[in-house]
């Protein structure tokens, strides 16, 4: 079975640009009489002076302003649950999750609600074909985005979740698993451990395909994958507010975007869209009658590039994500906030300041929190700062108690150092 086969939807995957602007543009139209029917939509648009009959073409949605991810947290302790955003009765929802923030995520009822299906497809995945997938499935709406999205194409869903490598590795061993959607860093690391114990490639592992997101998918980590295990490694650019946003094809040159997002790169000071191929924020409106985040600001910087692609999709493509706008990183494919680290040394009065260093080491995530302690560091201050960390964060973190001094009054709080290779 050809693992090459393109699209879910070849007329809408390859239509002209032109008509695609124009569906998208008909498609907001119909949109904002129930967008606005939210109040939290309504007073965005008054607070602007505008109203939704202003708002005809594509062109039109620069007027709005961006509404930043990082605002989602007091916006829905202020309106809780949703910030007035959501625009159908809770009961028309299949399910609610919280993502870190915190920030809650509403699901709605359509079969493939994320849109994930395209993205799936164009990996490679078909019909049949049983996929491990291990991202979360508690709380956190990762796992479900990509069960629904497989469950679409017809694939056969095995609902490992996170962690529990050995168990992951056997899996892969013990059942003929076709497809893997996770981080990419989890993927080498259960092959490995597969290999370790006793698995060969080709042989004992019949993995051909994977859909990643979440982490960075170096250059370098693709090509492990492909030349040592013999997968083809594709991946996704989403949101846990928005779903999928983009997604590769075969071509390994950008992300798609997909055809129910509007995606502007926007200049992160004024939000107004910048010249195509400069960086920018991402600034996304998915065409989603149940939560229609209108100018969502992802945070994440991005280049747009609408050149032709040789796969035949006519979309525009994001280059790959060059870093954050604000001090908030993704980590192990889960938005870190600075705020959940106070919250967590708040139990510590011997911590006057800290910072998070993020780096990119043996192809995954390493978080260290430096903590600055005035005098002298009560024994095991280290070990219970680490613990409480990851009662809070959700991850595993390195704590390296400093001097005052190391971390000078002003210093950032955030400091990413991970790269591309």
């Amino acid at each position: 079975m050809s693992r090459r086969g393109p699209f879910l939807d070849r007329a809408q995957e390859t239509r002209a640009p032109a008509r695609r602007a124009a569906a998208q543009a008909g498609a907001l139209r119909r949109l904002l009489p129930r967008a606005v029917r939210a109040p939290g939509t309504r007073a965005r648009f008054a607070q602007a002076g505008l109203t939704r009959r202003g708002l005809r073409t594509l062109d039109d949605l620069a007027a709005v302003p961006v509404l930043r991810k990082g605002d989602l947290p007091a916006l829905q302790e202020k309106a809780p649950p949703f910030a007035e955003l959501l625009a159908v009765p809770l009961a028309r929802l299949s399910r609610i999750y919280l993502s870190p923030g915190p920030i809650l995520d509403p699901e709605g009822d359509a079969p493939d609600y994320w849109r994930f299906a395209r993205a799936l497809t164009a990996a490679g995945f078909r019909k049949g074909d049983l996929v491990q997938n291990t991202f979360a499935y508690h709380l956190t709406p990762a796992g479900m985005m990509l069960d629904l999205g497989l469950r679409r194409v017809g694939c056969v869903v095995l609902p490992a979740g996170v962690g529990n490598t050995e168990i992951q590795a056997d899996l892969l061993r013990r059942l003929p698993v076709i497809g893997y959607v996770g981080t990419p860093a989890f993927l080498l690391t259960i092959l490995e451990k597969a290999r370790d114990r006793g698995a060969a490639p080709g042989r004992d592992l019949r993995l051909r395909v994977a859909l990643v997101s979440g982490g960075i998918l170096s250059d370098s980590l693709r090509k492990t994958l492909r030349d040592d295990f013999g997968v083809t490694v594709r991946q996704a650019y989403a949101t846990a507010d928005l779903g999928c946003v983009a997604y590769e094809c075969a071509a390994e040159a950008g992300m798609h975007l997909d055809e129910d997002v509007i995606v502007q790169v926007c200049d992160p000071r004024t939000g107004r869209p910048v010249p195509d191929g400069e960086p920018g924020e991402v600034v996304a409106t998915a065409l989603n009658p149940v939560y229609p985040l209108i100018r969502f600001g992802t945070g994440d910087l991005s280049v747009l590039d609408r050149a032709r692609c040789r796969c035949g999709r006519t979309a525009p493509r994001l280059t790959r994500i060059l870093g954050r706008v604000d001090e908030v990183p993704k980590i192990r494919g889960m938005f870190v906030h600075p705020r959940q680290v106070e919250e967590a040394l708040a139990a510590f009065p011997e911590v006057t300041r800290f910072q998070m260093v993020v780096r990119h080491r043996n192809h995954d995530d390493v978080l260290t929190v430096k903590v600055a302690v005035a005098g002298s560091a009560p024994a095991g201050l280290a070990d219970r700062i680490a613990l409480a960390l990851r009662e809070k964060v959700k991850l595993r973190a390195a704590v390296e108690v400093v001097e005052p001094a190391a971390l000078p009054e002003g210093a950032k709080r955030v400091v990413d150092l991970r790269t591309w290779d």
